[in-house]
């Protein structure tokens, strides 16, 4: 049986360090769903709650129909990855897809160059996790305060991914107990406690349609798609993944699958217990702590918030781990400075990525969480979203040979539902985030076309003259 495309890797010069293939079917699946549960409602429930006439549990319509994005979506990322497992994922299926040397090179630029920017900034957000959690347990917290935690937290980030992929897996699939173990706690409390009364106490005129109620179906849309983040987490890592063609694929189908399940169950047990009035003008409110307390009192309370932090943290740590491996991908294909395609020579992972993508996380956790959110997705979807569409339908014309040990069920009716989902949530996305996304993708024009007529490349390359760009990784026809 054909096997899916391969690097084909120059081997000119001395040996250079690779990528070591060492996440299974458990540690990807581990990886997609800590990365989901982490940084899911336990934070963004508050938000939620407020979002569609006023708030209440008519909100959750907006969860729900995030899983119509969430499903087709899954399965093109399925694809895609199925048939070009690489590190960086997006970066290099845009490129191939619209044309390596014509138009995918402008999708390639400008996804690294929104993924700078959207990366940090959804790793920020399980910061402002832990800060919920911290705010808690410590009560209102400084910004100096919480910015000393923040550097401690970071510190202790970068000493559990400084080192070898084996030691990673390890660790993400401990991160994965601890949060599959505080899942079962909320939904087993939740389920012995639960009040219908309180879960479905509706607000007059819950349901009434208007241009407002589509507005607030897409908040909470975008909030939901933020929750689901990650069931793709794996696909940035493709070259550390053994037998990645059909690994990668059924880790996204049990992620979302799975996650699905639990996302509904918990959010009703917790909105079952907690009135939802109780919260939904307090985003920054610890709501698993205070359902926590509700229910067992502030001893248990406090100790499970201990809970809550593993599972932020354990977010923070397998999205710094997928995302420290994209910097590295655009620079070894010549589209990022040179210095973030190093690997450590002992240990095989890129440590310059990984220090600025911490870094920037950083430093984008100190924004509100509701900015961050809609921020990050209205600079996705246009590039990476949508493009990853046009990609996978330009790919079934122009190579549909390539090895595809997974393919889109029912194509292409996912395809086209997802489209018109990332087109909804876009356009529901607040003015103000349209305009900074299209200016931020305008710019990222802009530097492409600098820096293409510098290296005499598409669109100013002259038949016959050379490219200044290097060859970088190719796929194997």
């Amino acid at each position: 049986m054909i096997g899916p495309p391969v690097l084909a890797i120059d081997k000119n010069g001395p040996a250079q360090p690779r990528l070591i293939r060492r996440f299974g079917l458990l540690q990807a699946t581990a990886l997609n769903i800590t990365n989901i549960i982490g940084t899911g409602p336990l934070i963004t429930l508050p938000l939620l709650m407020g979002t569609i006439n006023g708030g209440g549990p008519q909100c959750m319509l907006g969860w729900i129909a995030s899983l119509l994005i969430v499903l087709p979506d899954g399965l093109i990322w399925a694809e895609l990855s199925a048939a070009m497992p690489v590190t960086g994922a997006s970066f290099l299926w845009l490129r191939e897809g619209f044309g390596r040397e014509t138009w995918g090179r402008l999708m390639a630029f400008l996804f690294i160059w929104q993924f700078i920017l959207s990366g940090p900034m959804e790793i920020g957000t399980g910061f402002i996790g832990v800060k919920q959690c911290m705010g808690y347990l410590l009560g209102p917290v400084s910004t100096a305060r919480m910015s000393a935690i923040n550097v401690g937290l970071s510190l202790l980030l970068y000493f559990l991914l400084y080192r070898r992929i084996e030691s990673v897996a390890k660790i993400t699939v401990c991160l994965w107990l601890g949060t599959m173990l505080t899942v079962g706690a909320v939904i087993l409390s939740g389920m012995t406690h639960f009040d219908p009364k309180i879960a479905f106490a509706f607000p007059p005129r819950a349901f009434s349609f208007s241009l407002g109620f589509l507005s607030g179906l897409g908040a909470a849309m975008s909030i939901g798609i933020y929750d689901f983040l990650g069931y793709s987490d794996v696909c940035y890592i493709g070259e550390e993944v053994r037998d990645a063609g059909r690994v990668i694929p059924r880790s996204i189908l049990l992620s979302v699958a799975g996650v699905a399940v639990i996302y509904l169950t918990m959010n009703l047990s917790i909105i079952g217990v907690v009135p939802w009035r109780s919260f939904a003008d307090s985003p920054q409110a610890a709501v698993g702590s205070i359902f926590m307390q509700k229910i067992w009192g502030p001893g248990v309370a406090r100790a499970f918030t201990f809970l809550f932090l593993w599972t932020a943290f354990g977010s923070i740590f397998t999205l710094a781990l997928a995302y420290s491996r994209v910097p590295y991908a655009a620079a070894r294909d010549g589209y990022f400075f040179r210095a973030f395609e190093r690997l450590h020579p002992a240990k095989a992972f890129p440590r310059n990525s990984l220090t600025l993508i911490v870094a920037l996380s950083v430093a984008f956790s100190f924004l509100p969480l509701g900015a961050l959110i809609s921020g990050l997705l209205a600079l996705r979807v246009l590039v990476q979203f949508i493009g990853q569409i046009g990609a996978l339908m330009l790919l079934r014309r122009t190579r549909p040979d390539m090895p595809r040990p997974f393919r889109v069920w029912l194509y292409p009716l996912p395809a086209l539902l997802a489209l018109a989902g990332w087109c909804f949530v876009f356009l529901t996305t607040a003015a103000r985030q349209q305009w900074i996304a299209l200016a931020v993708l305008a710019l990222g024009v802009a530097a492409f076309l600098v820096w293409s007529r510098r290296n005499r490349a598409w669109p100013f390359k002259r038949k016959g003259t050379p490219e200044g760009l290097p060859a970088g990784p190719r796929l194997a026809e």
